[in-house]
């Protein structure tokens, strides 16, 4: 299960070493052979030297070290990929990872696929989990009583939300939670314009403003702007506030020691930029304000609450075999999101040429600093490569999920769509977007708004019945929290072990059978890992228990 994608791990086992696969006798000539020879000598070199380690009890605890080694240099001499290269090595001499086997793995696979039509099949939907007792969590409020009118307020906070829709979302929570705080009275924050993400919206764009300043009413003073006299100290310019830089991540005493002072002394501070400012770690009452901004106070804005509750009406009545249930699917297989990979898939010279005008357009020379090193092998196989349409539909029908099934994507503008989205469509028809599920003037007060789209996703992704992430990263991150915080505790979500689906993908000779078996235990795993309780290093926006929520008695055997 991946963990966080700011950690930009996988988690279950780490993957074989990549192995360099010969050339087959009487291809490459003496080359071939000799690097044979060479590579068969590497392997007894190691099988000698962890042999005599584990004779040797005194020395058993260099045996990790040692084959990590040994691994690092057996992957050297593998001749992994400096840079990008043009050339295509052939399938019997590509070390693992090296091409993009998928397309070959799906055609080996489909006459095996193709069969699994048949609508009299288990339905998987009906029972995606086995159903069993797990504890059941419901919200709780863990902040002090509330008080019919606040206490006198220190001073005006103002703070500056940057990134998307989730970034600015983890920035307005955690200001809540400062206010709270230094008993600061919070100005509605400011959108910045990102250079990434080109939205313009304002907070009242995207989130309900009127119910965000009633909800925290009794807890955190909220205004929409700052009062005519307090800005008339500061010659009518926001920007002449004087601005603290706060390091990332700072304590509850920071704050008070550092800012809490400048905010009495000034009356009004600003705090820009105001993304992950504030620790996980926090008292109680701290995190309560913001299990109550996240979950309770921050709705979407009324067009787009309307908007996505008829798409969400339409999943639900296309879903009509399987009881209403419908998968919904995170796809990150956008031309930026690919270009930042540096992945390789299957356009050769041109996917190329579109990948270093994509890195140059957005981290200009970025890639190409001297001495970089990029190794599109090794990123595949340590599972960082965004999955394509095609792996995700063979991972979910591996799973067991038939064409019957009713899929939503929530999705950018995906890479070569037309090409990359044919195999997903192939094996799940009912498979429907934004722009299927509404029409286009429904969407065109959002279109050019990627946060706005973004919750319209959100909203549809929140009430699936099974949510699959496949890269990581903020809008998955708030999701997989928000869906446990509704369904008592444990969310339905595929969190794919991406090492092992990557040895799956390069494996285009694999049985149907080991296929199926390995991606019913992933399955399994995800099912296990549904419900966690937040560690102190994590953040309970993703782990709503137990700082937002209480346990409650064993549930009945029933699935939601």
């Amino acid at each position: 299960m991946h963990g966080y994608s700011r950690l930009g791990r996988a988690s279950g086992s780490p993957p074989s070493s990549p192995r360099f696969r010969r050339h087959s006798k009487g291809r490459g000539g003496g080359v071939g052979v000799g690097v044979g020879v060479d590579v068969k000598l590497l392997e007894r070199w190691v099988y000698a030297v962890i042999s005599a380690v584990y004779r040797r009890r005194g020395v058993l605890l260099f045996a990790p070290l040692l084959y990590v080694s040994a691994m690092l240099l057996y992957m050297g001499t593998m001749g992994f990929h400096l840079g990008f290269t043009t050339t295509t090595p052939s399938s019997s001499s590509a070390p693992l990872g090296s091409l993009y086997r998928s397309p070959q793995l799906f055609q080996h696979l489909w006459p095996y696929i193709q069969p699994q039509n048949n609508p009299t099949n288990n339905d998987l939907m009906m029972n995606v989990w086995n159903i069993k007792s797990r504890p059941s969590w419901k919200p709780c409020n863990n902040l002090q009583n509330s008080q019919a009118e606040l206490p006198k307020s220190n001073g005006f906070l103002i703070i500056e939300a940057n990134g998307g829709l989730n970034q600015q979302r983890l920035s307005i929570c955690d200001a809540v939670a400062v206010a709270g705080l230094l008993n600061a009275t919070l100005v509605i924050p400011i959108f910045h314009l990102n250079s990434v993400w080109r939205d313009s919206s304002k907070f009242g764009d995207i989130f309900d403003e009127e119910f965000f300043i009633y909800a925290l009413r009794h807890h955190v003073n909220v205004v929409r702007e700052l009062p005519a006299d307090i800005l008339e100290r500061f010659d009518n310019n926001i920007s002449n506030i004087v601005n603290l830089r706060v390091k990332g991540w700072s304590s509850p005493t920071y704050y008070l020691q550092k800012v809490l002072p400048r905010l009495l002394e000034l009356g009004a501070v600003r705090i820009a930029p105001f993304s992950n400012r504030l620790a996980h770690a926090v008292p109680s009452e701290i995190q309560g304000l913001r299990c109550l901004s996240n979950f309770g106070a921050l709705r979407f804005s009324e067009p787009i609450r309307t908007l996505a509750a008829k798409m969400v009406d339409k999943m639900i009545q296309n879903a009509s075999t399987s009881g209403g249930k419908y998968i919904s699917v995170h796809l990150r297989f956008e031309e930026d999101m690919v270009a930042f990979s540096c992945c390789v898939y299957d356009g050769g010279e041109e996917e190329q040429r579109e990948m270093d005008i994509a890195r140059e357009r957005s981290w200009r020379g970025k890639f190409r600093k001297k001495n970089r090193i990029i190794r599109p092998g090794a990123i595949r196989m340590d599972g960082k490569c965004p999955l394509t349409p095609l792996e995700v539909g063979m991972m979910l029908r591996g799973m067991g999920f038939d064409n019957n099934t009713s899929v939503y994507v929530a999705a950018g503008k995906i890479y070569k769509a037309e090409k990359y989205m044919a195999p997903l469509k192939q094996m799940f028809p009912r498979l429907e977007t934004k722009d299927t599920l509404a029409s286009p003037e429904e969407l065109a007060p959002f279109m050019g708004y990627s946060s706005r789209l973004a919750a319209l996703d959100y909203t549809i992704c929140l009430y699936s019945e099974v949510f699959v992430t496949t890269q990581g990263g903020n809008f998955p991150h708030f999701l997989i929290g928000h869906r446990r915080y509704s369904y008592e505790g444990h969310a339905k979500t595929i969190i794919p072990d991406k090492r092992k689906l990557a040895q799956l993908f390069d494996s285009p000779h694999i049985r149907w059978e080991s296929f199926q078996r390995q991606l019913r235990e992933m399955l399994h795993h995800s099912d296990v890992k549904g419900s966690e309780i937040r560690k102190p290093s994590a953040s309970l926006f993703m782990y709503p228990m137990p700082d937002c929520m209480c346990k409650q008695a064993a549930a009945k055997n029933s699935t939601r």
